[in-house]
């Protein structure tokens, strides 16, 4: 007997959540091509798409890290210049 057999799926769940998952994806896709549009925009407006990036990826995070990170950044480039 597999362990399948004592398994029971209800046909209406599976349809309920491969239906909520298909949606999601669908939205991310669309969401990607706003944030794409978004950055070509800014692109053309003279702006540098790869420094909103890091901008953006910077607000996400503690203050505390960023300034640890950065002091390390600095001993690094210090280092490199001996």
């Amino acid at each position: 007997m597999s362990n399948f057999d004592s398994i029971t799926v209800s046909a209406g769940l599976i349809k309920q959540v491969v239906s909520q998952i298909e949606a999601l994806e669908e939205r991310e896709k669309e969401i990607l091509n706003d944030k794409r549009d978004i950055f070509s925009e800014a692109k053309a407006q003279g702006l540098d798409v790869a420094t909103l990036k890091q901008l953006i990826k910077l607000r996400k995070r503690k203050k505390e890290d960023i300034e640890e990170q950065e002091e390390l950044l600095e001993i690094y480039r210090r280092a490199l210049e001996q």
